[in-house]
């Protein structure tokens, strides 16, 4: 006999008849879903103001919702004005399967990001050059964040974004103030300038955003007909061309990837040097490995990645600990069951990946950071649904192919030609801001080594 919806445990709502209050106390929704089944259990519910939402905590448990392929569009609401054809966020599913069919194999295509390769370890290069050159504290996320962007944009657009000058700082500038502004109108906070004016450089932005892109776009077209062809790589520009979408819908596909793609990549590696930083004797085994694969260069060629294995054992255990994606979100379109309970349809069901990543019964001692626990043998008896860091099922991260290569090379680069220290007294927190981020960054000394 199946438990209805009410059954499922959770903390009584206050006085308004959600959670807010208690999510905003808790310093986010991270750190609430993590407190929520600590108490509460793998299966647990609260409410938003739109809806009681179901957190699932366990990996087996999390199997009766890997097929879900709807969003909740009030959750991602604050994002409509981000898209000229609709938020591609909430696609329907009979929108977004053929939308994904295209964009996920140029996303995830060995050969393009071997083709690119060149170029986005020219954009890593060129940031440990100027690196290298200073003496002053590194603000790591905000600089990783910004390169991601480069290298993001770079592998969609091809040639036309490396050649397009200042049209891509324009790109970039005006995507980060976009952004920005989106973060402050999910988090419902003050913004940092009257009203007015940032309504004002908001409208200006998007304009400025969708005319730039338009430029790059136009670029790529002129291109072909002029009798070019591809760029030295199969661009994410030229694809959805190829399929003939609509320019809106073209556009929207590179904000959205631009969108997804840079801060979760210049997170992770983030994360990534500052625990390695922290832990000397992994610090050790990493610059050995990068020592005796790169054999005296300080870049590794694209076969070289695979080679990297302890590289990326400690970026599985660093996205382990700080997800870039701290929750994802399904909404049900049939009534389901998971763990005794019945889900009628129209259920929003989150997964709450950071406490998934650190649920003691699946990660011993889980705030510990081990890379060991992504040795073959130790992954391999682990359930698939245990480390979940782009997601699950048909909505996972459509760039999540192109962002492991982008990750790794970063870290290579990096870790290769420099060790990173914490700025003396400088506190980390991570916080919830789209992606799981340090609320005052991550300041890092950088030495050569």
């Amino acid at each position: 006999m199946l438990s209805e919806l009410t059954d499922i445990p959770g903390p009584p709502p206050s006085g308004d008849g959600h959670h807010m209050g208690a999510i905003a106390a808790a310093g986010g929704l991270h750190t609430f879903q993590l407190d929520l089944h600590r108490r509460y259990g793998d299966v647990a519910r609260f409410r938003l103001p739109h809806s009681t939402v179901v957190s699932v905590a366990d990996p087996v448990l999390l199997e009766a919702t890997v097929r879900l392929n709807e969003r909740p569009a009030e959750l991602f609401r604050f994002l409509d004005p981000f898209f000229e054809s609709g938020n591609l966020q909430v696609l329907p599913e009979r929108e977004y399967v053929p939308w994904r069919r295209v964009v996920l194999p140029a996303m995830s295509d060995h050969a393009a990001h071997a083709a690119s390769f060149p170029r986005l370890a020219a954009e890593v290069e060129r940031v440990a050059d100027r690196w290298a050159a200073r003496r002053e504290p590194v603000a790591l996320q905000h600089e990783l964040n910004n390169l991601a962007l480069r290298m993001v944009c770079s592998y969609a657009m091809g040639d036309a974004f490396d050649a397009a000058g200042d049209l891509a700082e324009r790109i970039v500038s005006a995507f980060q103030f976009l952004l920005d502004h989106f973060i402050h109108e999910m988090r419902g906070g003050e913004p940092p300038i009257p009203p007015g004016e940032r309504r004002r450089r908001v409208e200006q932005a998007v304009e400025q955003a969708q005319w730039t892109l338009r430029e790059a776009i136009t670029e790529v077209v002129e291109r072909r007909a002029a009798g070019r062809g591809r760029s030295d790589s199969a661009d994410l520009v030229g694809v959805l061309l190829d399929a003939g979408w609509p320019m809106g819908r073209v556009r929207d596909t590179l904000l959205g990837e631009m969108m997804g793609g840079h801060h979760t990549s210049g997170v992770a590696t983030s994360w990534t040097l500052h625990l390695v930083s922290l832990h000397p004797e992994v610090e050790r085994r990493l610059h050995a490995e990068l020592d005796d694969v790169l054999r005296g260069r300080t870049t590794p060629d694209h076969a070289d990645l695979r080679r990297l294995r302890y590289l990326e054992m400690a970026l599985n255990e660093s996205m382990r600990l700080y997800p870039p994606a701290p929750y994802a979100a399904r909404e049900t379109t049939t009534e389901i069951s998971v763990g005794g309970y019945r889900l009628p349809t129209g259920t929003t069901i989150l997964h709450p990946i950071w406490a998934v990543h650190r649920n003691p019964r699946v990660w011993p001692e889980p705030d510990r950071f081990d890379p060991e626990r992504f040795a073959p043998a130790a992954a391999a008896s682990r359930h698939r649904l245990a480390f979940l860091p782009f997601g699950i099922g048909p909505r996972h991260c459509s760039g999540a192919g192109f962002a492991s290569v982008q990750i790794r090379l970063m870290l290579a680069v990096l870790a290769r030609r420099f060790r990173f220290r914490l700025v003396q007294g400088h506190v980390v927190t991570p916080v919830e801001r789209f992606v799981l981020c340090a609320e005052d960054d991550i300041r890092m000394t950088v030495t050569a080594r």
